[in-house]
């Protein structure tokens, strides 16, 4: 495969814009993957190429979250390896399980998640009590959740955010930090498997890489200084574009259409 200039330099742009949003409030893959499609890759190729600069992005908003002080990792190594673990199994399995379900449920899920940040506007302003303990989760949300990033990835960062908040009573921007811990340890997994399968194509996915580092870090940037004040409104809004999405891959658009 060979691709002009012009291609690489808006993929660049892509990725940054995409992974200044994705450190914020997720979805990222909106943006990355259709562009990627557009290019000419194959499909199997795009979800390779799209995990090595999502896993760049993640690995970029970590960081910065961590210099920060935002994130404390003594506190959440399991959780972290419960991710990672749930990683390769979905990354390993989602050639063998039937996976029809889970397509399925995923717009109501991603719409119910916008519903609920929509209609809960103090949710995460300040931190609450802790519902279960961070081995409890680990070997539920985080495995779970975990698991469904190697199979599709789509949302996972919201499910995180939310599952932080409401089960870990951390505040949203906390809640942000460390979903995004646990996306990069999801994701490098399954990039891991992606490599081994030959499904990445390393010269965009390098170009785009470069634009996550740069894009993750400014979204990171605005997390830390401006906190709820945009990542409400950004999951809010991102959920609903992925549910639309979803729902229009997935034909649903075409289905009503003809019932009417």
């Amino acid at each position: 495969m060979s691709f002009g200039i012009e291609i690489f330099i808006i993929l660049f742009f892509v990725a940054c814009f995409a992974g200044f949003l994705d450190a914020m409030a997720g979805g990222g893959g909106l943006i990355t993957i259709p562009a990627l499609f557009m290019a000419g890759l194959p499909p199997s190729m795009v979800l390779g190429t799209n995990k090595l600069q999502s896993t760049a992005g993640a690995f970029s908003a970590s960081l910065y979250f961590y210099r920060s002080g935002m994130i404390e990792l003594r506190d959440i190594k399991l959780v972290v390896l419960m991710s990672f673990v749930g990683g390769i199994c979905g990354a390993t399995l989602v050639q063998v399980i039937h996976a029809d379900i889970l397509k399925n449920l995923l717009p109501f899920l991603t719409f119910i998640i916008g519903l609920y940040f929509l209609f809960t506007p103090n949710i995460g302003q300040q931190p609450s009590r802790r519902r279960i303990s961070y081995v409890t989760f680990a070997f539920s949300m985080s495995l779970t959740i975990g698991f469904y990033d190697g199979l599709f990835g789509a949302g996972s960062g919201s499910m995180l955010c939310l599952a932080f908040i409401t089960l870990l009573g951390f505040s949203i921007s906390k809640a942000t930090a460390y979903a995004k811990v646990l996306n990069f340890a999801s994701s490098f997994a399954s990039l891991c498997c992606f490599i081994i399968g030959k499904e990445v194509y390393f010269p965009l996915g390098f170009t785009m890489l470069a634009g996550q580092l740069i894009g993750a870090r400014l979204g990171a940037k605005l997390v830390v200084n401006r906190g709820q004040t945009f990542i409400r409104p950004l999951v809010v809004v991102m959920s609903f574009l992925l549910t639309l999405k979803i729902v229009y891959d997935q034909g649903w658009f075409n289905h009503l259409s003809h019932i009417l």
